[in-house]
């Protein structure tokens, strides 16, 4: 067998020549009442500092897990404004691909009207101005151009043709010296990929959706 081995001890131990030379104490059998109250009240104190430590492991334990509750429920929190931003935002597209494709029915000719008028200066030297359109909407534009070319300071030629390939209500204008283009598709989808980026940027670190007062 291996490790020490257990010493033994003796209650009573005796010198070379038979005395006693060392007796070990015997427990006490008989108390006062005064010592059993104050046994009793240490055992108390014991008891209660031992439940004490008890209580408070069981504290700091339930706190911990309030801790990690509140931050998973923050998280998810976080995870859900975020999603209700990305659908507001596609909500906020859809209502304004509705009322921008209203507005287009309505008043075709109000974009190439506005690029004309941006482009006065541009345009005003420019000796020719070839616009290409769609076929509904370059049927609708030559007295059209002709009046906002006018207005615009131009006195060139306009001559408009029709591009199958291009989408309903786009247009392009060349002048020479330069050209526009205007495609409401191509517009929509470029504002659409540039707030799917913010978002994505954003991610979940954005400001709450109801900040508290005073904030």
């Amino acid at each position: 067998m291996s490790g020490a081995h257990a010493k033994y001890g003796f209650d009573v131990e005796f010198d070379a020549a038979g005395q006693v030379a060392y007796a070990a104490p015997r427990p006490k059998r008989s108390f006062t009442p005064e010592e059993v109250e104050e046994i009793r009240a240490r055992a108390y104190a014991e008891g209660e500092q031992s439940a004490l430590t008890s209580i408070t492991a069981q504290q700091m334990a339930a706190l911990s897990d309030i801790a990690r509750a509140c931050s998973y429920a923050l998280s998810s929190l976080a995870l859900v404004a975020h999603q209700h931003r990305e659908g507001s935002a596609e909500l906020a597209m859809a209502c304004g691909r509705a009322i921008a494709g209203a507005a287009l029915d309505r008043f075709p000719e109000a974009p190439i009207q506005a690029a004309l008028e941006s482009l006065a200066r541009e345009i005003e030297s420019a000796p020719r101005l070839i616009v290409a359109a769609e076929p509904e909407l370059a049927e609708r534009l030559q007295g059209l151009l002709e009046d906002a070319a006018r207005k615009a300071g131009f006195a060139g030629d306009i001559q408009v043709r029709t591009d199958l390939e291009l989408g309903r209500h786009a247009f392009t204008l060349d002048f020479g010296d330069g050209s526009a283009a205007f495609d409401p598709a191509l517009a929509a989808e470029r504002v659409s990929e540039a707030l799917a980026s913010a978002l994505a940027a954003e991610g979940l670190h954005a400001e709450p959706l109801n900040p508290a007062p005073g904030a």
